[in-house]
This record gives C-alpha cells, structure tokens and sequence, in this order.
C-alpha cells in the first residue's frame, strides 16, 4: 500500500468530534522540547535520533514496541534535583516511577537517595549497590518479612502507614536488636488538583494517618514510647501530577503545626519534614512543569516561613521526585499496524503495542502526544486515536492527537513522555510480551531491562 492509498478521516478543527485534543499543531514534523528527552532530534531526512542514534537503527535492533531511556537527560534531571535542594536537604527518588539496577546505579553516582516500597523494589537497591542507610521504605500494608528484611540491611528509614505498623516495627526491631529510624506518614486533608485514584491527601484514601481527630497525634505518642523506634520526622504526600504549588503550602502548613503541637506536648522537636513528590511534567505542549530550582525554592520558603510563625527550628526537607525525574527522559517506540478511518469521526491507528506497555490512559484517563519519528511528512494533519492490539476496547494509547493523513503501516511512531509508570505497570494481558528497556547515551545503546520471551511466560506456567 502506498502512504496514500487509504481513506483519511477528518482533518479541519471545525468538522472534528468533541475530544480531548486541541487544535492541530502548526507543524506536525516540530518536536517540542517540553515532551521529549534533551537529545532527542530529527535530521534533515525527518528521522528522529535519540542519544546520537536514529530510531531506525533502534527499531532495527531492539523491535518494537521498547521503552528507550535517554541516560544523559536522567543523570541531568538528577543532578538538577540534587543541585537545587543542595546540602541540607535530601532528595529521595522514587522508585515505583521505574526502577532497574542500571537506575540504581545512576542514582547512587548522583548523589540521590532511594524511595522503595516493596521487597522486590528494595532487592533490586541493595543488589545494585545502594547503600541501605539512603534507602526509604514505604507502604501502606508491610509485610512482617519486608519489615525484617529493611532493618536487617539497616535502611535509613521505614515509612509507618498505620497503628498496626508502628507496632509491628518496633517489635521487629526490638528482637533483632535495633533501634529503627522512622518517619509517620500522616493525610492532611489536602484535595490536591489531580486525577481521583492518584490524589492521597484527604482522609477517604488507604495512605497514612489522619491528622483529623487527633490520630497522628495519638500515633506519635506511641511512636516516642517505643524503644525499637527512633522517630526522626513527619511524612506527608499530597497526590501526584501536580502543578500548583497551593496545595504543598497548606500541607506544609497543616504538618508543621502537628510538630508545634508535639514540641508543646513531648518537648522535642522532631528534626526531619518529608513533603513527599508528585510534581507533573509535560505530556503534551499545554503541560507547564516547574522548574527543580524553583519548586525548591517555593518548598523551602514554604516550610522555613510555616517554622518561624510556630517558632520552632527549620527540619531537615525531603522530597520524593521519581516521574519528573524519569518520565520526560523516556520514548515509547511502536511500528503502525492497521489504520481504520472512521467517516466524520477519526483515524484509528493501530501499533504493536498498547494498554500491556502503558495502562495509564485507560486507568487514569491520561493525555500523551505523539509523533511520526521515521521521516517527516508534508501531508495534512488528521485526527488519530492511538489504539493497541489487545482485546479490550479500552485499549487506548493516546485518545486523540494529529498525525500526518499520510501515515502507513510500517511507519514508526513515539510517545514521549512514558519514562515513569509505563513499564513499571506494564503487564502480559493476553499473554503479550513485555518491551525492553535500552538506555540510549553518545551514541551507544544498551538493553538494561531486556524483552520478555515466551519461554519467560512458559516457565512460570507450570501446570
């Protein structure tokens, strides 16, 4: 078939459907630096290359779908977080955005700490070299064995999620003999301006310790009464994707006045504040991330002008960045399969992927961009819905964006913006194969998560 030769859908904004898209891009061939990696370009042959590497070559040696991790934008970000928060305070990535050992790695040659919040998740830290002292465990239901396994290794800090935990703890701690560093995650009460499932600050969520009625108060007097538990600070999380930095003030505020509250009450003046992460990045050209340096600033003005007005001395600030760290580092990379114009309504472009390598549309109704990445194209733009292969109608890749009417099966397309969540969530519903991951960095790429096989999927089928 010629790159012509099927019917297009609709292509003028003033015929189009009601949907969650804007206007067509003034350039469909413009890749906008707010979506993509920081090495990510397109050649004067419209192929787009990422670390030095055409995306050609990639697909040629790797398949798709892959997930390929810009490495030097990773460690950049990185370093940014780091840099901006400086000394006195400590940034801990999260882990649950995407880990690997090679992230590990990165991370330990950076200069952050690690946030974990499984037994899987802290294997792969200690295997890769993470010391366990710049570890944090979190969870909101640890298993006895988890709890074990963390103060054994000597993580810096356990996240207490709940009565029962702070218990389950100290006692542990106490028959090994330790005395465990923790902090106590409490909801503030904050709505903060993001998607329901992943907003967990008020109280109707399964996440901490209600500051309403007095339990995180009644929890930090059981805390301070334990001899296995050194209380080191307060834990707070308010959501995640967000923009505004309204809802980190009222939180910042809400949290010191618990630590007033527990200097009035025990005399001590707890040294650590944990603000938590979920700071948003850009999934498509209306997205305004911050910057690191000034979402530093903004929390640490925040926390320090909270301190003074309470007079008591500033704590020491954590903060938990994991998605806007990896996520604008990484590209989805698909072929196209099937295109199917429906009349006055869209194109339905099929790729060889889908909701098993990024679920986050169809669970969060999450909006993604996308580009033709193996040449460019002069055609006019027409509405797409990016759909997968599997056997669910709620298969969607990215709901609705523009893409040239001459797109083909063969072309090769990308989805920016997939470095956090993507593989992390990724799944074998009907039993297709999970992508690679390969880091891409001056010009050399190498697989750090490799493709899964179906001899992967046989082994753990053993009846």
């Amino acid at each position: 078939m010629s790159r012509s030769a099927h019917p297009a859908g609709p292509r003028h904004a003033d015929v189009l459907p009601e949907g969650h898209y804007s206007a067509p891009p003034a350039d469909l061939n413009a890749l906008d630096p707010k979506v993509w990696a920081h090495t990510v370009t397109r050649d004067q042959d419209g192929v787009v290359s990422v670390g030095g590497i055409e995306v050609t070559r990639l697909a040629e040696e790797f398949g798709t779908p892959a997930y390929f991790v810009d490495e030097a934008d990773f460690r950049a970000r990185a370093r940014a977080w780091r840099t901006a928060f400086g000394h006195d305070a400590d940034v801990f990535y999260a882990g649950k955005a995407f880990l690997s050992r090679a992230v590990v790695r990165w991370l330990h040659e950076e200069g952050l700490n690690l946030d974990v919040c499984s037994g899987g998740e802290l294997a792969t830290a200690l295997s890769a070299g993470m010391p366990a002292d710049r570890i944090a465990f979190h969870g909101n239901n640890k298993s006895a064995q988890e709890i074990e396994r963390a103060i054994e290794a000597g993580v810096g800090r356990i996240v207490l999620d709940s009565f029962q935990e702070i218990v389950r703890v100290a006692h542990i701690a106490s028959s090994l003999g330790k005395r465990q560093r923790v902090q106590i995650r409490v909801t503030v009460g904050v709505e903060a301006h993001t998607h329901e499932f992943i907003a967990t600050a008020h109280e109707d969520q399964k996440f901490g310790i209600p500051l309403a009625g007095g339990q995180a108060a009644e929890a930090v007097r059981r805390a301070l009464q334990l001899d296995g538990l050194e209380l080191i600070g307060i834990h707070s999380h308010i959501g995640s994707q967000i923009f505004d930095m309204s809802g980190f003030e009222v939180a910042a505020h809400r949290v010191v006045g618990l630590l007033k509250d527990i200097r009035d009450e025990h005399g001590v003046e707890l040294p650590e504040i944990d603000l938590g992460g979920g700071l948003g990045i850009a999934y498509t050209s209306d997205d305004d991330p911050r910057d690191p340096h000034e979402i530093a600033k903004a929390l640490t003005e925040i926390v320090t002008r909270e301190c003074e007005s309470a007079k008591l001395r500033t704590p020491r600030i954590s903060v938990e960045p994991g998605r806007a760290i990896v996520g604008p580092t990484a590209f989805t990379l698909y072929e196209v399969g099937t295109i199917k114009p429906l009349d006055a309504l869209r194109t339905y472009v099929s790729v060889d992927g889908g909701m098993s390598d990024n679920i986050r549309t169809a669970l969060y109704d999450a909006e993604y961009s996308v580009s033709l990445v193996s040449r460019t194209s002069d055609a006019e733009p027409m509405l797409v819905r990016v759909v997968g292969k599997h056997c669910e109608s709620g298969d969607i890749v990215v709901k609705d964006a523009f893409l040239p009417a001459d797109l083909a099966p063969g072309d090769l397309i990308a989805v920016p913006a997939t470095g956090a969540y993507c593989r992390s969530m990724a799944s074998n519903y009907n039993h297709v194969l999970r992508p690679p991951v390969v880091a891409v960095n001056d010009g050399e790429a190498r697989v750090i998560v490799r493709r899964e096989t179906e001899e992967d999927l046989l082994r753990l089928d053993v009846g």
